[in-house]
């Protein structure tokens, strides 16, 4: 009877460990990724087990499915208000964005099950993980990155508007974009880091590092994240067995030509998070290596980060106090950034040699790596940006009620907003789009605006009751200014938001404007003499009587005010205004 009773509870503890196996160890060649299916069952049965874990799901997606969020704590709050108020750091983990680089969703259900089962969870940082973003395209399962080492099966990139989400965090076309904001802006974290894996040139290591730009970075949070976190990690990740490197751009075809630290703007989810002064990582594990190499070195990541995390909660609430204070102080803004060629760092670098031989699909020559031929290398890493644009920011902006996905969006990103209790005419300054270029092809659904010139002007401008007042004395001021200021890199202006503006709404009929033309000229010598000086050095105009009455038009008081006249007004003098 002894001896069954044990055998009994040996196959219960058996059973038991077996049931907190996820789906990946389950798999005997460790070459498969759970399902979307797969991942929720498996967080609900563990939410059922431990008290200290809470899965919560947060609006919905394209595919109609909400977003889960998994949200461990030691001490069992919950509540994002009271975390804050304990003084405790949040750290948030996003996987999934692209499905088919699932490694940060497999390592994720690891992880949370061994902090669970290990009662290893930190007790002054509060972990929450996305447990898969794009929903839509882990549905979407199949052998679509024909490039990638396994796994067998997993999603596809875009969403299911076939959208790439990490495109998507300032346009905020999906639903999952809005989900991530309120998820980002209800918990507040201190840090985030993004799970993905990378393609392009061959080389040794299994996972390479994207952190924030420093240039662009809060600095205040850069000099914490160059000094103390980005090396502990590296350290740590080396000491783990992958030694890591800067992601991965050749600068010329490839890596010994050098490597350009990767510029990730508001449009990538961690140059969204930086605009909330969040320190933010991405890892890229290779596509080339085995996927339970990818899975491990995701898992010892995340485990690194979560005990840095735990061992510096105190500085790094301090630090981030210190940025947001800064941001609410700083007066001038950089909108757009470009690489510094003429400065350059070196690194040492693992990599395989490249070489070319010819192709057996065309014929010509083609670019391989020989890893039998591996070299560590002293290469230029090209780590500096210059700001290409700036702006200053303004006391306040008003934005017309009109343009309400702004106004939503700036909602959900906890904008505190004032709105105007009566009509008002305001002594503003507004900006007219000078010049700008629009891409040929749609980006992302968008035909994306670069190179915007702006003409500012001094006028009154009439607001009505209920239109919006930004003052820019807020933390989020970053974010602000880079969406509302039409020369940003990822502005509201650039993805279209207000593309309503750049097409002329009144014209005239030339056969009855002629004479009303005449009568301007004659009662107005300013605009005869503005018309004379334009025809002497255009002689395309002079020569077209059309061209000529336009002049005059564009000239006059009839023509339209508001014609590429940019919506959002910059307050620049502290006026009283009433306001609720």
């Amino acid at each position: 009877m002894k001896k069954f009773l044990a055998v009994l509870l040996a196959s219960f503890i058996f059973l038991q460990a077996n049931a907190q196996l996820t789906p990946f160890e389950l798999s005997k060649d460790k070459n498969y990724t759970a399902t979307y299916a797969e991942v929720i069952a498996y967080y609900q049965k563990l939410s059922k087990q431990y008290p200290q874990m809470k899965m919560t799901n947060y609006g919905t997606t394209d595919v109609g499915k909400p977003l889960s969020l998994i949200v461990l704590s030691k001490d069992k709050v919950f509540d994002p208000s009271l975390i804050k108020k304990q003084n405790k750091r949040v750290l948030l983990i996003n996987n999934g964005i692209h499905p088919g680089e699932p490694e940060g969703i497999d390592a994720s259900m690891m992880i949370v099950r061994d902090l669970l089962k290990n009662n290893k969870l930190p007790k002054d940082v509060v972990l929450c993980f996305i447990a898969v973003y794009n929903i839509d395209g882990c549905l979407n399962r199949g052998v679509s990155r024909i490039n990638q080492n396994g796994p067998r099966a997993y999603g596809f990139r875009g969403n299911y508007k076939n959208l790439d989400l990490n495109r998507d965090f300032i346009k905020a076309d999906s639903k999952n974009a809005l989900a991530f904001m309120q998820i980002l802006n209800t918990w507040r974290p201190e840090v985030f880091l993004d799970n993905h894996t990378s393609d392009g040139a061959d080389y040794q290591y299994v996972m390479t590092l994207i952190e924030t730009q420093k240039d662009k970075q809060n600095p205040i949070l850069a000099d914490y994240t160059s000094k103390t976190l980005s090396p502990e990690l590296y350290k740590r990740m080396a000491k783990s067995g992958y030694e890591m490197t800067p992601y991965v751009e050749e600068i010329k075809g490839t890596p010994d030509s050098g490597i350009v630290s990767f510029l990730e703007t508001p449009r990538f989810a961690t140059g969204y998070t930086a605009q909330h002064n969040i320190i933010s990582y991405i890892t890229e594990t290779h596509m080339l290596k085995p996927f339970n190499k990818r899975v491990d070195a995701t898992y010892d990541f995340m485990k690194h980060l979560i005990d840095i995390c735990e061992r510096d909660a105190k500085l790094i609430g301090e630090v981030k106090h210190k940025a947001d204070e800064q941001v609410k102080q700083q007066t001038r803004f950089a909108l757009n950034w470009i690489l510094d060629e003429a400065k350059y760092d070196t690194l040492t670098f693992k990599g395989y040699e490249a070489g070319r031989k010819p192709s057996e699909v065309s014929g010509l020559p083609r670019l391989y790596y020989d890893e039998s031929k591996p070299y560590t290398k002293t290469i230029r890493y090209y780590d500096n940006y210059k700001a290409t644009a700036f702006a200053d920011k303004p006391m306040a902006y008003i934005i017309p009620q009109a343009w309400q996905k702004v106004i939503e969006l700036f909602k959900l990103n906890n904008i505190v907003m004032h709105k105007l209790t009566h009509d008002t005419t305001l002594d503003l300054q507004m900006y007219y789009i000078g010049d700008y270029k629009t891409g040929q092809r749609p980006y992302e659904g968008h035909y994306v605006h670069t190179n915007v010139q702006l003409k500012p002007v001094d006028i009154k401008v009439k607001f009505y009751a209920g239109d919006y007042v930004v003052y820019t004395n807020q933390a989020l001021n970053r974010y602000i200014v880079e969406t509302l200021e039409p020369q940003g890199v990822d502005s509201f202006f650039t993805w279209n938001f207000f593309d309503s503006v750049l097409g002329e709404k009144e014209y005239f009929s030339d056969y009855v404007f002629e004479d009303d033309a005449a009568k301007l000229l004659k009662s107005d010598p300013d605009l005869r003499k503005k018309l004379d000086d334009e025809k002497a050095k255009n002689p395309q105009l002079a020569n077209s009587a059309a061209a000529q009455l336009n002049f005059v038009y564009r000239n006059s008081p009839y023509f339209e005010k508001t014609y590429l006249r940019y919506p959002i007004g910059r307050l620049l003098t502290n006026t009283k205004l009433d306001i609720q």
